[in-house]
């Protein structure tokens, strides 16, 4: 999979695909992640990207030309089966997205910036609006982060054992059940019985339980979902 990300702040992303699971997916070969400066592609002096917005009010806008000079010099080398943008008002991220864009094979992703982007962009280009939650960041870089590691712990081999993520919370509309390890008692705290009994199928039948007992206390509205 391949994954490019626009940015007016390039620098931000330096560090989030470079450690742990990304780095080594990015090592194997099984994702590939570009950061690109959206500076590099406007015609304005000094580098200029933003603009004050058409009928006056706070903030700066990101102007249409630079974005569409990005996005076309990269489709001449790559066809992108979505072109995303990060934005409060988007759909909000849940983890079915996440696993239908992991079946994707090229991504293009553009941050926002400022007050965010020319309306005409988004109009005529943009063909996924995502929001990571109810609130406002400084821009869409770490928002980017958040959804390519998301997506890209999802590719077939990325994770050691590809079983753990079909098992994590949001899979099947459920939390995660509880987890234990070594050592099996500490401080009198004991790990659950049936835990250390071998029996898979108990074991199964008591995290689908506990999964739903958390999923009812802590998200009822996940549940309502599945229904």
């Amino acid at each position: 999979m391949r994954i490019d990300i626009i940015s007016v702040v390039p620098d931000l992303l330096s560090g989030p695909f470079s450690h742990s699971i990304l780095k080594r997916a990015r090592e194997r070969g099984l994702l590939e992640v570009n950061v690109i400066n959206l500076r590099d592609y406007t015609t304005y002096a000094r580098a200029q990207v933003d603009d004050y917005p058409f009928g006056g009010g706070a903030g700066m806008v990101l102007m249409i030309e630079p974005l569409v000079n990005a996005m076309e010099a990269l489709q001449k080398e790559t066809h992108y089966d979505e072109i995303i943008f990060l934005t409060p008002d988007g759909q909000t991220l849940n983890q079915q997205m996440a696993n239908q864009l992991s079946l994707k094979q090229n991504l293009l992703l553009f941050c926002g910036h400022y007050k965010g982007i020319d309306q005409r962009f988004r109009d005529h280009f943009i063909t996924c609006e995502i929001s990571i939650g109810d609130y406002v960041l400084s821009g869409g870089e770490l928002a980017a982060a958040v959804l390519t590691d998301a997506i890209g712990r999802l590719i077939p081999g990325v994770l050691n054992d590809e079983s753990s993520a079909l098992s994590d919370s949001f899979q099947d509309h459920l939390l995660a059940p509880p987890v234990y390890t070594r050592p099996e008692t500490f401080r009198g705290w004991q790990v659950p019985e049936v835990l250390m009994s071998g029996n898979h199928k108990r074991i199964e039948d008591w995290r689908y339980e506990e999964a739903v007992r958390r999923t009812r206390e802590r998200r009822p509205d996940l549940l309502e979902d599945k229904d």
